[in-house]
């Protein structure tokens, strides 16, 4: 157990019998009253936001979560298969477990972080920024370098961004996976 003098962004708290991360959090000493704390809570599993209130000292449940390099081999069904790389065991992830549009992004054969409660798997987290192949897209129009419009273009993951007109299939691209956009090209 942890009080609210413990609290820093990113700990993980059981509340509400949900796992929740700190997001932000202020201490409060009003000239009146007893001191509090405001917090704004994310759900580890679904992304839910949540705010609450705690008074000075209150004590929390803090949860250690273990971070395991695992290995993505493929999709079945609305199970995803990883295997741990130290002992080759293999777990099968509900689609639930993978935050947002994560899914999207998973390559087979990559190694991703997954976060897990004792031996019970809780997320799956992919970096924040990826190099992706290009896959299906309009051709490109020669001079069209400048403007800002923009076209789909299907990534090798199954994913779907918006790129520059000039781009073109068999290009790798730099993608933020948490807003879903296009950064840059890629020269290899």
């Amino acid at each position: 157990m942890a009080t609210t003098a413990d609290f820093r962004n990113g700990l993980v708290v059981r509340f509400k019998n949900e796992l929740y991360a700190i997001v932000e959090f202020q201490h409060v000493k009003p000239g009146k009253g007893g001191a509090f704390v405001r917090t704004k809570f994310k759900n580890v599993v679904s992304g839910r936001v949540l705010e609450n209130t705690f008074r000075a000292g209150e004590k929390v449940e803090v949860i250690k979560l273990a971070a395991r390099s695992m290995q993505y081999l493929y999709q079945e069904g609305e199970q995803y298969v990883f295997m741990e790389e130290e002992t080759y065991e293999q777990y099968n992830l509900n689609s639930s477990l993978l935050e947002g549009n994560v899914g999207n992004y998973l390559k087979e054969g990559e190694s991703y972080k997954v976060l897990f409660e004792e031996s019970e798997p809780l997320i799956v987290e992919v970096p924040n920024f990826l190099e992706l192949k290009i896959t299906v897209t309009e051709p490109g129009v020669k001079g069209d370098t400048v403007s800002s419009t923009t076209k789909p273009a299907t990534l090798e993951t199954g994913a779907v961004v918006q790129v520059p007109l000039f781009v073109s299939v068999g290009e790798t691209i730099k993608v933020d996976t948490r807003t879903n956009e296009y950064l840059e090209r890629v020269s290899k």
